[in-house]
């Protein structure tokens, strides 16, 4: 079949880490076009798409009507106004996540993708990390009993504010709970499915800071409590993932790899082990099994970032349902919203009739 040609909106690291790799190494798609501002932008399109052409707007990539998908990597508040004027001029669309800043743009997206007959999806990207789909096969195992309390964390270190970054300001769909945090929301509600309630923490904890840099939700389900959180100044590594059952429990250390691969520049078509866990950040199944206490190593599921794109082309085709739906990405945001709302009136939030997906 002939090649879908992908126009690339946004060529910092969202562009150039998290979608040309995927893009470039899927046989069904052209790099067709990259917006690439600034010069060492352009340079690096050069050395490592040579095909593809870089532009200066967004509009050189939407009025092209050779231009079958466009992809937004930008800062999260042109996401709704680039989607939408993409999807107007008949465009599939890919959007980075967090989807919108407020769940009725996504509402509108939704309907606007609908009416024309287009694929719309989020770049959810954690669900095809190692250690999610780790977690995923733990789960569907059995072997934990009931799950009653699940843990899940994205921590990191750096005490210091980035000058000039969007994200360091108060803006809306700035800090790390639109950033990290939307990443956990979906992976727990892929997990569990629908909450019931949730209770925020969202706290500025480094000097000089504006945005949200420590964050925890609590979403109650019929039988799991979930914990959700992420902070700028653990030191230390932090389990990454923490399930308990009625039999024991699984723990998992460490981060999937493809991300640091990704910003060092490796290609993932070029790696036969791509997205492969080291054996010493395996999570720990710790159970009581058939009266016998057991502490057994769980080999790690590979990450596979690549299927996101092969599944786009699929569901363009019309060989594939969309894996990733615009509906559960417009959720996340809509939990997102009720968690601030949380904090600010420092109460637990229903989430009865908030969830579409």
């Amino acid at each position: 079949m002939t090649k879908l040609n992908v126009g690339l909106i946004g060529f910092s690291i969202g562009g150039h880490v998290f979608h040309a790799p995927f893009i470039e190494g899927n046989a069904d798609l052209n790099l067709y076009k990259v917006t690439a501002r600034k010069p060492e932008q352009q340079q690096m399109l050069a050395e490592r798409y040579p095909a593809a052409l870089a532009v200066q707007s967004a509009d050189d990539i939407i009025n092209d009507p050779s231009v079958d998908i466009v992809v937004i990597a930008t800062s999260n508040d042109v996401h709704f106004s680039l989607a939408k004027q993409a999807l107007e001029a008949g465009k599939h669309v890919v959007v980075e996540k967090p989807f919108t800043n407020y769940s009725i743009e996504a509402d509108e997206l939704i309907a606007l993708a609908k009416s024309k007959g287009l694929v719309l999806s989020v770049h959810h990207n954690a669900r095809y990390h190692s250690d999610f789909k780790t977690v995923k096969k733990v789960l569907a195992s059995g072997r934990l009993g009931r799950v009653v309390n699940y843990e899940a964390r994205f921590d990191r270190f750096r005490n210091f504010l980035r000058p000039g970054a969007w994200r360091e300001e108060n803006l809306p769909g700035s800090g790390i709970h639109y950033d990290l945090g939307a990443h956990l929301i979906d992976q727990a509600l892929q997990l569990f499915g629908k909450p019931l309630s949730i209770y925020a923490d969202l706290r500025v904890q480094r000097d000089g800071a504006k945005a949200i840099d420590d964050f925890e939700f609590i979403l109650s389900f019929p039988e799991t409590k979930v914990s959700l959180k992420g902070q700028m100044l653990a030191k230390l590594p932090t389990a990454r993932i923490a399930v308990y059952g009625t039999n024991g429990c699984f723990v998992k250390w460490g981060v999937d790899p493809q991300e640091a691969l990704l910003r060092e520049g490796v290609m993932p078509h070029e790696r036969a082990d791509w997205g492969k866990e080291p054996e010493e950040i395996q999570g720990t199944l710790a159970i009581l099994e058939n009266g016998k206490d057991v502490n057994e190593r769980i080999v790690s599921e590979v990450g596979s970032g690549e299927e996101f794109y092969q599944n786009i082309v699929a569901a363009i085709r019309g060989e594939e349902a969309l894996f990733i739906t615009p509906e559960q990405a417009r959720d996340v945001i809509r939990i997102l919203e009720l968690a601030e709302q949380s904090w600010k009136e420092q109460r637990v939030i229903s989430l009865a009739g908030e969830l579409i997906s």
